[in-house]
C-alpha cells in the first residue's frame, strides 16, 4: 500500500491548491461516508486525546474491512467514557473485557471467526498505556509471539488517568503523578524505567508495528489502513495527551501532540519484520522545553531554580531517538546504512546510559 502525499493550503475544508479534493483523496474523518464507530454521547473530558485517537483510528479500520470488524475493549478510560451502563457510543460490535486480558480475547474472537469461515471479519483490540505497557502485557507478547490475526491499538496517555493519574510503565521520566510526586531532590518520575513498547513488539517481528500521534490524521490513518492490509499480529502505539492528567489546556491536545513528534521526545514511524522501514520526518525542531512547559506535570522543572540537570536529560532522549530514527532531513535510521548511527550537530551524547524508554 502506497501513501499519497496531500499538501493543504487552506485549513478545515476539503480544499488544496484551491481546489476540491476528490473523494477518494479525502481523509476518513472529512468523508461523509465515515462510520462514526465511537458516535457522540460519550463522557471523554474536553480534549480527550484518546476519544480522538480511537474515533481517528477505528473509522479508519471500518473503512478498510467495509465494516466487518469486531473490537475488544480493554477496561480503562476509553471503555469508561464510551459505555457508562447501560449506555454505549459504539456502532460496531464491540466486547469490554477484563483489564489485562484484551489481547487474548481478541485472538479468541479472531479464531472463532476463522472457524466459522468468516476471513472477511477482522479484529481490533484496544487499551491504553496501563492495559497494555503492564497489566495486559502477558497476553499481548503471547499474541504476538503467535502471530495471531489482530491489530492492537494502544492509545497511550502514559498514566492511569482512569483511576486517578497514577504512574504506568509509560510514564515519562520527571512526570508528576500521584505516586510520582514533585518531591524530594529528584520530583517526579525516577530515570530508567518503563518500556518502550513498540521496540518491544518489533523484537518479536511481527508483521507489522507502527507509531502515530493525534496531530497528524492522514499519518494515523494511512497505517491502520496498512496494519488492515496485513494478515497476522500488528501493533500500533497511538500518542494521546490527556488534559486532565497532564494538567494542560483541552484546546492545546493536538499541539502537545505535534510538539512531542517535533521535539523527538515521541518518534514517530513504522516497521516491518523488526525493521524500520519509515519515518516521519521532523519538519521544523524544537527544544524539549517547548513541549514541557504547558504541562503542570512538568511543573517543577521550571520554578524559581529551574531543574536545568533534569531538563538537560529529558533533551538528551530526545536526542537519541533523532538519531536512532532518523528523524531529521538528510539523516537515516541508526544501522539502515554502512555507515551505521547517524549523527547531528549539538547531540546532548553524555546520557547514553540510564535515560529510561520513552
Amino acid at each position: 500500500m502506497e501513501q499519497t502525499v496531500v499538501k493543504f493550503y487552506q485549513t478545515g475544508t476539503f480544499t488544496v491548491g484551491n481546489r476540491l479534493l476528490e473523494p477518494d483523496q479525502r481523509s476518513v474523518q472529512a468523508n461523509t461516508q465515515r462510520n462514526n464507530s465511537l458516535n457522540s454521547g460519550h463522557r471523554a473530558c474536553q480534549g480527550c486525546g484518546e476519544a480522538l485517537g480511537a474515533r481517528y483510528a477505528i473509522d479508519a479500520a471500518m473503512q478498510a474491512t467495509n465494516g466487518q470488524l469486531i473490537a475488544a475493549n480493554a477496561t480503562g478510560c476509553l471503555e469508561v467514557f464510551s459505555t457508562p451502563y447501560p449506555e454505549t457510543s459504539w456502532q460496531m460490535p464491540w466486547i469490554h473485557s477484563l483489564f489485562g486480558n484484551t489481547a487474548a480475547v481478541a485472538t479468541g474472537i479472531a479464531a472463532a471467526m476463522r472457524v466459522k469461515g468468516r476471513s472477511d471479519v477482522r479484529v481490533v483490540a484496544q487499551g491504553g498505556d496501563g492495559g497494555t505497557t503492564d497489566i495486559g502485557f502477558g497476553c499481548l507478547s503471547g499474541m504476538f509471539e503467535r502471530n495471531d490475526d489482530v491489530l492492537y491499538i494502544c492509545y497511550d496517555n502514559e498514566a492511569y488517568m482512569n483511576t486517578g493519574v497514577q504512574r504506568s510503565s509509560a510514564t515519562p521520566p520527571a512526570a508528576r503523578t500521584a505516586t510520582t510526586m514533585p518531591v524530594g531532590p529528584h520530583p517526579g518520575n525516577v530515570f530508567g524505567q518503563g518500556k518502550n513498547l513498540p521496540q518491544i513488539a518489533m523484537a518479536h517481528e511481527i508483521p507489522y508495528v507502527a507509531t502515530a500521534t493525534v496531530a497528524d490524521l492522514r499519518d494515523l490513518e494511512y497505517k491502520v489502513k496498512k496494519a488492515m492490509d496485513v494478515r497476522g499480529a500488528r501493533y500500533i502505539h497511538i500518542f494521546v495527551p490527556c488534559p486532565l492528567g497532564w494538567g494542560a489546556a483541552s484546546h492545546d491536545t493536538i499541539r502537545l501532540a505535534r510538539l512531542a513528534h517535533e521535539s523527538g521526545i515521541f518518534p514517530v514511524f513504522e516497521a516491518e519484520r523488526g525493521e524500520v522501514t519509515g519515518v516521519s520526518k521532523i519538519r521544523h525542531r524544537i527544544p524539549i522545553e517547548d513541549y514541557l512547559r504547558p504541562q503542570k506535570r512538568f511543573a517543577h522543572l521550571f520554578g524559581a531554580q529551574p531543574d536545568t540537570q533534569t531538563i538537560a536529560r529529558l533533551q538528551a532522549i530526545a536526542d537519541r531517538n533523532i538519531r536512532r530514527y532518523g528523524l531529521l532531513e538528510g539523516m537515516v535510521a541508526r544501522g539502515s546504512s554502512p555507515g551505521g548511527d547517524a549523527t547531528f550537530a549539538g547531540s546532548a551524547v553524555s546520557e547514553a546510559t540510564n535515560l529510561g524508554a520513552v
